[in-house]
């Protein structure tokens, strides 16, 4: 008997995850090996894939802010400054353009632009449909006790 197809930007391949060179050159924007394609799809849509996107914005970061410390000729009160208003501004940019960019990712990865999102509304309206379901087993256990209380 064969498997049935599985829904688009479901992995169907195993996630391997990239070694920590690799991963630093995805961090940089870098396009990983096939066979990281499902651990890419993961990244970008799992219920972390904003602070994964936040941290890898940091990473992007530390060249530069480093330069900056290191190489401006003035008190580390004023170095200090001016990273952390590049810190700032690049974090306005990168959380402006967060689904942008990890589409682009995702596309990169061999998947139709769209998946990324896809996925995670998908896995949203699954929490969210048990998310339900709990709060009425609670309610309906809640009506019960107080009718059995009250005698009604």
């Amino acid at each position: 008997m064969t498997q049935p197809p599985a829904e688009p930007g479901t992995p169907v391949e195993p996630v391997v995850r990239p070694a920590p060179h690799r991963w630093l050159w995805y961090a940089f924007g870098g396009r990983l090996p096939a066979r990281n394609r499902s651990w890419v799809l993961f990244d970008t849509t799992t219920d972390t894939w904003w602070a994964r996107h936040v941290a890898r914005i940091f990473v992007q970061m530390i060249i530069p802010i480093a330069l900056v410390m290191i190489l401006i000729p003035a008190g580390w009160q004023l170095r200090a400054a001016c990273a952390g208003g590049g810190i700032f501004l690049a974090l306005i940019y990168a959380l402006a353009y967060m689904n942008e960019t990890v589409e682009h990712r995702v596309v990169k990865a061999g998947y139709p632009a769209g998946t990324a999102q896809a996925v995670r509304d998908r896995g949203s309206s699954v929490k969210q449909q048990a998310e339900s379901e709990r709060k009425r087993a609670a309610a309906a256990k809640r009506a019960a006790r107080y009718r059995d209380r009250t005698g009604r």
